[in-house]
């Protein structure tokens, strides 16, 4: 937009005059447009407000709402033992993510140091992401319902050193770091470290699991769910999505209308969870074969080990993912990794299971 006018020709040209262009152009426009007017939605929702209750009580009651984040939290933060906590967790390719946490006085320093350098692939992590990451992990430590602020991050002193959560983008686009898988694989792995320092929960699944298919005509793109960690009183839950993940799967009868694929079977991964007082989440089983040439890419992690365990509880079982041609041969695939498939080849997905919680002596059924 630009004077109240869209600019649809110049987004339009933009898809499809790239070296590589959009292989679904009407589509890219259709969600551009429902952002607008998503966006639009909220202008006329908050221009509402104002004309009914005044301008000058809807800016107290939002600086209110961000006070009542910012108390909510000290509060949480107050109520943990203060001192210094630390965490690591190891990305499949052995990329660090490190978090120190010291807490004192209902305030905390979020520190980054050690985490591994900008990564030569696309699991960078850009700092909005990051900063996504802490903010969910502070709402998971209040009790009650708050919607999310910049309040909440106001008693905490962020500290994000350069590197894979903080690279630097050089004005020069093809200089730029990547940063796709940072924003869906990192991300999980961000919030997974911080609850781990922290004591919360065992690790959940870790990964969002992206699967891509497509060819010329048609691209698809879906997470794919897992398991999540146990904790202090609970099991972990079966085949869910968590933390950062904001997607539903597509209904398998829209699936196979819309695209050449057929869904073999989809279920809960049994035993996948890992063992403990309480028993860590179990991940799934994606199966999908399909029925012209195409190619295939995924982006996960968690292949190597599954979502830890904690206070003696077991790690959860790692994903796996393997390629049935059609001709009898069998591929296994990488957490990162792409193939050519033909029809009839078949791909079993199996996601992470989550870790489990306290001595499995004292397992609670």
């Amino acid at each position: 937009m630009r004077a109240g006018e869209a600019r649809w020709d110049q987004v339009r040209r933009r898809l499809a005059e790239p070296k590589w262009p959009s292989r679904a152009i009407e589509e890219n426009l259709a969600d551009l447009a429902a952002a607008l007017a998503a966006n639009n939605r909220g202008a006329i929702a908050l221009a509402s407000l104002a004309a009914e209750h005044g301008r000058e009580v809807v800016e107290r009651q939002m600086r209110a709402l961000a006070r009542l984040a910012r108390d909510r939290v000290r509060e949480a933060l107050g109520r943990l033992p203060a001192g210094e906590r630390r965490a690591v967790q190891t990305l499949d390719d052995g990329s660090r993510i490190e978090v120190r946490i010291e807490i004192s006085g209902g305030e905390a320093v979020i520190d980054f140091a050690g985490t591994s350098a900008v990564h030569p692939g696309n699991l960078n992590a850009p700092p909005a992401v990051t900063r996504s990451a802490v903010l969910y992990v502070l709402r998971l430590l209040l009790d009650g319902p708050l919607p999310l602020n910049e309040g909440l991050l106001e008693p905490i002193d962020l500290r994000v050193p350069e590197g894979m959560l903080n690279p630097r983008f050089d004005r020069d686009p093809a200089a730029c770091p990547a940063v796709v898988g940072g924003n869906v694989e990192t991300s999980q792995r961000v919030v997974d470290t911080l609850i781990q320092a922290l004591g919360l929960a065992a690790g959940s699944q870790g990964t969002m699991n992206n699967l891509l298919f497509g060819n010329d005509r048609f691209g698809y793109y879906e997470t794919v769910c897992g398991g999540t960690g146990a904790g202090p009183s609970w099991h972990g839950a079966d085949a869910v999505h968590s933390h950062m993940t904001n997607t539903r799967i597509t209904d398998a009868e829209v699936l196979e209308h819309r695209y050449p694929v057929r869904l073999e079977r989809f279920a809960v991964r049994r035993g996948s969870g890992g063992a403990g007082r309480y028993r860590g989440g179990d991940g799934a089983l994606r199966e999908i074969t399909f029925l012209e040439p195409m190619s295939l890419s995924i982006v996960s992690q968690h292949r190597d080990e599954g979502g830890f365990g904690m206070q003696g509880g077991a790690a959860g079982a790692p994903g796996r993912q393997r390629l049935f041609r059609v001709g009898g041969s069998t591929e296994e695939l990488a957490a990162v990794d792409e193939r050519e498939v033909e029809a009839g080849d078949r791909l079993l997905l199996e996601t992470p299971g989550g870790g489990g919680w306290g001595g499995s002596e004292e397992r609670v059924e």
